[in-house]
C-alpha cells in the first residue's frame, strides 16, 4: 500500500510538472506575441507621425501666410482660454456686503 501511495504521488508530481511546463510555454508564447504586436504598433505609429510631419511641412511651404495667421489665432485663443481659467472667481460674501451698508 505504501508503494502504491508513493507511485501515485510520483505520477501526480510528473503530471503537475508537465502542466506547469505547458503553462510556462503558453505564457512565453503570449509574451512573445504581445511583444511583436507592440513593435508593430510602434512602427506604424512612427510611420504615421513621419507622414504627419511631412504633410505639415508641405502645407506650410504651400501656404505660409495662412499658416502664420492660423497659428496666431490658435495662440490668441489658447491664451484667452488659459486667462479665463486662471481668473479668480468672485464670490459674494453676504456678511461683508452687509457690514459696508
Amino acid at each position: 500500500m505504501t508503494q502504491s501511495v508513493l507511485e501515485q504521488m510520483g505520477v501526480q508530481i510528473d503530471e503537475t510538472a508537465r502542466k506547469a511546463s505547458h503553462a510556462a510555454s503558453a505564457v512565453a508564447d503570449a509574451l512573445e506575441d504581445g511583444g511583436e504586436a507592440a513593435r508593430r504598433v510602434t512602427k506604424q505609429g512612427s510611420h504615421a507621425a513621419t507622414e504627419l510631419i511631412d504633410d505639415t511641412r508641405r502645407r506650410v511651404q504651400r501656404h505660409p501666410f495662412e499658416t502664420v495667421v492660423a497659428t496666431f489665432a490658435a495662440g490668441i485663443g489658447a491664451g484667452a482660454v488659459i486667462g479665463w481659467m486662471m481668473r479668480p472667481r468672485q464670490r459674494c460674501n453676504c456678511a461683508h456686503v452687509r457690514e459696508k451698508v
